[in-house]
């Protein structure tokens, strides 16, 4: 649950999303600065499920826990709405891999497209209503599956390295100061989020584990072994063609790639790779976004129906609403222009505030020494270090985001809010917010009324 959902589309895109942004340089600098951030938010994880092991579904209790009810059901609620856009990208990406093979696809924007991936949906749904553990053995079948392709692609692009190309590559542009390498690392950092969506899988799913240790374990070694997986993929891409073929590669970057070196059966391989790992990833977003729902509507932030399951253990309101609302995203494919594009950076932006949140709960535990007990100063002083640096690498992903894709988050936040009030009113609450929620409400919504007249006056497109 930690592995399935970060490999999915996104890995195929990389040697091309780095191509267009930076040489080699700003490529090492760029997983250095993610790997370390995303450590640490693994790390955040890895200690909150030890230390609040009574707090089930990390990925809104850690929100909820350290700022309240409104916090709580924000992260929820941004999570959710990210992994519905997230979604949406792996079944428009499957459909324009599948387009290699049946042109009326296209890229996966055309209306056959969205048809087939709407019966797509569909099917998961049913396969998923049928029970969470049942397809969490399919999900963990399909993990395996989906990884074959890619560690072929690392060995056959390592045997054709060439050096020179390497280090032709290598500063990413005729400029070699650090500002530009700057600015470079900066415009891939969405790129290296949202391969790393889904760090939080074991955390969200916590409730099924026999023993709580294990979440955090599975959280870091999952996080490792994709961590040497996508930088793999990225460096050794430019050993094999010179940047702007890189820049220049239709996606998946990776079958261009692999088709310089071995002929037009590796771009097939990637292709069928490519189909089999984002649906496999669709299986895991669609659990780890039933449960998202499911379990903050068992704890009173979410309004009743979300908490109702079928006879065998499904969370089915959940469900379908996550299904409907994929559905209804899918339409938008059939007008955005680079739909792709636009679902990878919304479905990062809006996941950046929920890890912002448990990055921040880390450190308000160390601040206070809150869940530590007397001698334990040391291990407190390493977590608020671990927190720090979580929270400052979560501020800079927003930062990296930009304000064009805040506002449209800040366009999906705030409707969310008329769940929040449903919920509270349901269960007796004697208000709807606190003072300082009720502030950050109040931003939400100007905020989102301004994405709205930008949108409209044609200053933000999508």
């Amino acid at each position: 649950m930690v592995v399935g959902p970060m490999v999915g589309g996104g890995v195929f895109t990389l040697p091309g999303s780095f191509g267009a942004a930076t040489g080699v340089l700003g490529a090492l600098v760029a997983w250095t600065v993610a790997g370390l951030g995303m450590l640490m938010l693994a790390l955040v994880f890895q200690s909150l499920a030890v230390r609040r092991p009574e707090l089930d579904n990390g990925i809104y209790a850690y929100a909820q826990a350290g700022f309240g009810s409104y916090a709580g059901f924000s992260s929820a609620w941004g999570y959710w709405a990210s992994n519905v856009a997230g979604n949406v990208f792996f079944m428009v990406f499957a459909m324009a891999s599948l387009g290699q093979f049946l042109p009326g696809l296209g890229q996966g924007n055309t209306l056959l497209a969205v048809v087939l991936a709407s019966v797509g949906v569909w099917t998961f749904h049913a396969l998923i209503a049928r029970g969470v553990r049942q397809a969490a053995v399919v999900n963990r079948i399909v993990t395996v599956a989906k990884l074959l392709p890619i560690l072929v692609f690392v060995v056959l692009t390592l045997v054709a390295f060439d050096a020179g190309t390497f280090a032709d590559n290598f500063w990413g542009g005729e400029s070699a100061d650090l500002g530009s390498i700057f600015d470079q690392v900066t415009d891939t950092m969405l790129v290296t989020t949202f391969v790393f969506l889904g760090i939080e899988g074991a955390s969200v799913y916590s409730r099924l584990a026999r023993r709580r240790e294990d979440v955090g374990r599975a959280t870091v070694l999952g996080f490792l072994s994709t961590l040497a997986l996508f930088a793999s993929v990225t460096l050794v891409s430019y050993g094999v063609l010179p940047q702007h073929d890189l820049a220049a590669a239709e996606q998946p970057a990776m079958g261009t790639v692999l088709e310089s070196v071995v002929g037009s059966w590796g771009a097939t391989l990637i292709d069928v790779g490519v189909i089999v790992s984002v649906l496999g990833a669709y299986l895991a977003w669609t659990l780890l976004n039933a449960e998202v729902m499911f379990t903050p509507a068992r704890m009173e932030v979410m309004p009743r129906f979300l908490a109702r399951e079928s006879g065998n253990g499904t969370p089915i309101a959940a469900l379908a609403l996550t299904t409907v609302s994929v559905q209804a995203f899918l339409l938008l494919v059939l007008v955005v222009d680079d739909a792709l594009d636009f679902m990878l950076k919304l479905d990062t932006a809006l996941t950046l505030v929920p890890y912002l949140f448990a990055a921040a709960y880390a450190v308000k535990l160390a601040v206070t020494g809150a869940t530590y007990g007397p001698g334990q100063d040391r291990p407190r002083r390493r977590q608020l270090l671990i927190g720090g640096a979580a929270v400052v690498y979560s501020v800079y992903l927003l930062y990296a985001a930009g304000p064009e894709y805040l506002l449209l988050g800040c366009l999906v936040y705030a409707p969310g809010t008329l769940l929040f009030v449903r919920a509270r009113r349901e269960h007796g609450a004697e208000r709807v917010f606190r003072p300082a929620e009720a502030v950050a409400c109040a931003a939400l919504w100007v905020a989102a009324v301004l994405a709205v007249v930008l949108l409209v006056t044609g200053v933000l497109e999508v």
